[in-house]
């Protein structure tokens, strides 16, 4: 990989309930783990957000832990320079 920006994503998460504002951000970092995709793994600072990202920017959320599931959209997105 290149420069530090591809090895990073923006999780952006609409919270998308009755009553709630705005979005949640959660930056995330490649791992050197694969996805069963075959694709990279990015992780937060925590390993609590896993997410498989293509090339293509197609992301498939993975759990870390019991349960989770994530059920609000959720965009990846390069963060601004």
């Amino acid at each position: 990989m290149g420069g530090d920006q591809e090895d990073r994503y923006e999780l952006v998460f609409d919270r998308g309930e009755p009553g709630a504002q705005g979005t949640d951000i959660v930056v995330v970092t490649r791992t050197t783990q694969t996805g069963p995709g075959g694709h990279p793994v990015y992780a937060d600072d925590t390993g609590i957000i896993r997410a498989e990202i293509s090339d293509q920017g197609e992301l498939r959320i993975l759990p870390s832990g019991g349960r989770q599931d994530p059920t609000h959209p959720v965009l990846a997105r390069r963060p601004a320079s």
